[in-house]
C-alpha cells in the first residue's frame, strides 16, 4: 500500500518540478530582461505596478521569482517601498494562468506536446547553426533561433508539469482503500482549517505553490477528495508561498523585509477571510463552469484577483510614503 501510494507521489512531483523549472527558466531567458526595466518603469502608481506585475508573472508562471527580485531590488535601493505595493499584488493575479491551463485536463496531449516541442527546439538549434551566406543572415537566423528555442523548452516543460499531474492522479484508487486519508478526510469535514494547513505546510516543504495545487486538482479530478477540501488546500497553498519570501529577506533592508511582511499580510489575511465562505467559493467555482479540478484553478483565481482588487485602494495611501521615510530615518 505504501509502494502503491509513495512511489507514484515521488515520481509524479519530481516529474512536476522538473517541468516547472524548465518552463521558468525558459521564460525567464524570453523576458528576464524585461523583468527588471518593467518593474524598475511601470510601478508609478500601485495600478501600473498591479498590471506590469501580473504579466511578468504570467510570463515567468512563479510569482516567488517576481517577488524575490523585487525584495532584492528594494534592498538594492533600487525601488521604494511604495513602489512595491502594486507588484506584490499583481504578481499572484499572474501565476494563475498555470493553474487555469491545468484545469482544462487536457491530459491527453501530453505526448503529442512534448514530441512537437523537442522536434521544434532540436530544428531551432540546427537553424542558429547553419551556415549563412551573409552575415546578415546569419544575425537574422540567430534572433529567430533563440527566441523558438526557449519557446519550445517552455512548452516541453508544460508537458511535464500534465504528465507529472496524470501520474499523481494514479494513486486515486490506493488513496481511496487508504485509512490515514479516510482519518485526514472525516477531520477536514469538521474543519477546513485541517485542509489549510495542510496546504500551507507541503507548499512550505516544496517551495511550490503549484505542485499542491496540481496534486489537489489530480486528486479532485480522480475523485478521491471533494472539492471544498481542494479549495481549503488551495487556500493553504497561497500562505505556505510566503516561506521563500521571507526567507529572501532575512538579513535585507528594513524596506525588503516590510515587502515580504506585506505579501505575508496579503496572503494570510485573504485565506483567512475566505476560509469562511469555501461552500460560496466552491458553487461560484461550479457556476463558472467545468469539473473538479478545474473548479480548483477557477477557485485559485477568484481568491487571487478579489483579494488583489481589494486592497489595490489601499496602497495609494500616503501612510507608506511616511512608514518608509521613518524607517530610512
Amino acid at each position: 500500500m505504501i509502494r502503491d501510494l509513495l512511489f507514484p507521489v515521488i515520481y509524479g512531483l519530481v516529474i512536476f518540478l522538473a517541468g516547472m523549472k524548465l518552463m521558468e527558466a525558459a521564460l525567464a531567458k524570453l523576458a528576464g530582461p524585461l523583468l527588471t526595466r518593467s518593474l524598475h518603469k511601470a510601478t508609478s502608481t500601485p495600478l501600473k505596478g498591479l498590471i506590469a506585475s501580473s504579466l511578468l508573472s504570467a510570463l515567468l508562471q512563479s510569482s516567488t521569482a517576481v517577488t524575490v527580485l523585487t525584495i532584492g531590488m528594494v534592498n538594492a535601493g533600487l525601488l521604494t517601498y511604495a513602489r512595491t505595493l502594486g507588484i506584490i499584488l499583481g504578481s499572484n493575479i499572474g501565476t494563475c494562468l498555470t493553474t487555469e491551463l491545468i484545469g482544462l485536463q487536457i491530459s491527453q496531449m501530453v505526448a503529442p506536446l512534448l514530441v512537437v516541442s523537442l522536434c521544434l527546439w532540436a530544428a531551432a538549434v540546427m537553424l542558429g547553426e547553419l551556415p549563412a551566406p551573409s552575415p546578415r543572415a546569419a544575425a537574422a537566423c540567430r534572433r529567430l533561433s533563440t527566441p523558438l528555442q526557449f519557446t519550445s523548452l517552455a512548452a516541453a516543460g508544460f508537458s511535464l508539469v500534465l504528465w507529472g499531474i496524470a501520474v499523481m492522479q494514479s494513486i486515486g484508487p490506493a488513496l481511496q482503500a487508504s485509512g490515514l486519508f479516510r482519518w485526514f478526510l472525516d477531520h477536514a469535514a469538521t474543519s477546513a482549517l485541517w485542509g489549510l494547513a495542510a496546504g500551507a505546510c507541503l507548499t512550505a516543504m516544496l517551495h511550490s505553490s503549484a505542485a499542491v495545487i496540481g496534486m489537489a486538482m489530480g486528486l479532485a479530478s480522480s475523485g478521491v477528495m471533494p472539492p471544498g477540501l481542494g479549495i481549503a488546500i488551495v487556500l493553504g497553498a497561497n500562505v505556505g508561498t510566503c516561506v521563500t519570501a521571507v526567507i529572501a529577506a532575512i538579513g535585507g533592508s528594513a524596506s525588503g523585509k516590510f515587502v515580504a511582511g506585506s505579501h505575508v499580510a496579503l496572503n494570510v489575511g485573504g485565506a483567512l477571510l475566505f476560509l469562511p465562505f469555501i461552500q460560496q467559493l466552491q458553487v461560484l467555482s461550479a457556476w463558472i463552469g467545468g469539473g473538479p479540478a478545474t473548479q480548483l484553478a477557477h477557485a485559485q483565481t477568484i481568491f487571487n484577483v478579489v483579494c488583489s482588487l481589494g486592497v489595490l485602494p489601499l496602497c495609494y495611501l500616503p501612510v507608506w510614503t511616511r512608514l518608509e521615510k521613518r524607517l530610512q530615518s
